[in-house]
């Protein structure tokens, strides 16, 4: 990529469908994890009009009410009106079955319990070691959450995107372009009161932080003038489905598989936590300034088929030492990450709104110093 560019990466809010069926699913995990760590989960949601769907695989020491997480989870997230034709009232269906025992075979000897590919990535854009684009994205997606839940904004419904621009200069972040916020909000507020009061309740707020800035001239609040009707009832959600928001924002490649609703023996989930563990940790430790891990693994691998670092020649030492530092700081075979990152315990619904990377309260984002 050329060093003077312009990127842009988007969010969603935590009531935004697909973000609704990926907190069901992680809420199920976190439900099993919490009684059984070794309870082994694939489960998917699927969020339409009036309805919930919950379908997969789980196989756990004691039952699971279904249903019951699911209310719970669309009751938190401000699905109470029963006129958005979604809400906590609305008929939930359950069709989960035990894990296959072909796959278990594997999984049972601390195995991947899945194949696939998975990518880390880190860089010095931000404090946290992510691309700006897609933290500024994540932030402004929560304060639009906080403003509607702590009724700032209470006129707000529980949907929205948000998207930002950033202006690359020497490879570095130079300004922020344009912003761009969908968001359901009542009948009787005007379009314009809306767009005032997010740029100044949430973009310039959110941007200061970050110590940029915009006018509202270039903040676009609901690019078609009008939307009131938000949540499944829309527009349909599942689990898995915003796998670039849930990453790099696209800023880096993304692996084959999505996280939510998976436990941590599914590499595609805790291979990418491991992948983004070393790439931030070699940047924190100054050995390059921008990293990308790819690591991979079949059915049953108790250890990677491929690990590479790649630097984009922003290296401080030599290969050689980078990837004897990885080596102290996690073993990358299965029981490696799931040890070495705590994984076998229910820390995954907060992962399932605003990114899975960048926030400091998980395993995968701690700092060792070597």
């Amino acid at each position: 990529m050329d060093k003077n560019f312009i990127f842009t990466s988007e969010s969603v809010c935590s009531g935004h469908p697909d973000k609704i069926c990926d907190q069901v699913s992680d809420a199920i995990l976190d439900e099993v994890l919490k009684v059984d760590p070794k309870g082994r989960v694939a489960v998917e949601t699927v969020a339409a009009f009036n309805k919930l769907i919950i379908v997969g695989e789980v196989t756990a020491k004691f039952k699971i009410n279904f249903k019951k997480i699911a209310k719970q989870q669309i009751r938190r997230l401000g699905y109470t009106n029963l006129a958005w034709n979604f809400s906590d009232q609305s008929a939930i269906e359950v069709v989960v079955h035990q894990q296959s025992s072909e796959i278990a075979a594997g999984v049972d000897e601390m195995g991947a319990g899945d194949q696939g590919m998975m990518f880390g990535f880190a860089c010095k854009d931000s404090q946290n070691f992510m691309p700006l684009p897609i933290s500024l994205a994540h932030k402004l997606a929560e304060k639009i959450d906080l403003v509607r839940e702590n009724h700032t904004l209470d006129y707000l419904r529980p949907d929205g995107k948000t998207q930002v621009t950033v202006e690359y200069k020497n490879g570095k972040p130079l300004k922020v372009l344009k912003v761009v916020v969908a968001v359901p909000h009542n009948e009787e507020i005007s379009l314009n009161q809306v767009k005032e009061s997010i740029y100044k309740q949430v973009v310039k707020a959110v941007l200061e932080e970050f110590g940029f800035k915009i006018s509202p001239k270039n903040l676009i609040v609901n690019g078609t003038g009008v939307w009131h009707k938000g949540g499944p009832a829309s527009d349909s959600g599942l689990t898995g489905r915003k796998i670039v928001v849930d990453t790099y924002g696209g800023f880096a490649r993304v692996g084959g598989g999505a996280f939510s609703g998976k436990d941590p023996t599914k590499v595609d989930r805790s291979g990418a936590y491991a992948a983004r563990f070393i790439a931030k940790n070699i940047v924190a430790n100054n050995l390059a300034d921008k990293v990308e891990v790819a690591l991979a693994y079949f059915i049953g691998a108790k250890k990677p088929l491929m690990e590479e670092i790649e630097t984009f020649g922003t290296a401080k030492t030599s290969q050689k030492v980078i990837k004897a530092f990885v080596k102290k700081i996690i073993d990358t075979s299965v029981a490696g990450i799931i040890k070495t990152l705590d994984l076998q315990r229910p820390i995954y619904l907060k992962t399932a709104s605003y990114g899975h990377f960048g926030r400091a309260d998980f395993p995968w984002e701690k700092i060792v110093k070597v």
